[in-house]
């Protein structure tokens, strides 16, 4: 959402570096934009049990949600890929 302060720290500080990158490399990334935080973004945001964002939510390749990898607020970069890694590994893809 533009008004999401922690969302634009996010991809300031935490999305661009490249321990990042590499984490997320080889994974399918999904954004979903709630700024207008209208009727279906409501709808997408109680799908998933979420209060607002920034939110994480990772998936394995069953397309069940990863829940105990779930991530809220702002995380920097170097704890991010790290969690990425961890996620990616429960998920049994990626070393």
């Amino acid at each position: 959402a533009d008004w999401c302060v922690d969302c634009k720290r996010m991809e300031r500080y935490t999305f661009p570096e490249p321990e990042v990158r590499a984490a997320l490399d080889g994974s399918v990334l999904l954004k979903a934009d709630v700024t207008a935080n209208d009727a279906a973004d409501r709808e997408l945001m109680n799908r998933f049990g979420i209060f607002g964002p920034p939110a994480i939510l990772f998936f394995g390749p069953d397309g069940a949600e990863l829940r105990p990898y779930r991530l809220l607020g702002f995380v920097p970069a170097e704890r991010f890929a790290q969690h990425v890694s961890e996620a990616r590994s429960a998920a049994g893809v990626g070393p």
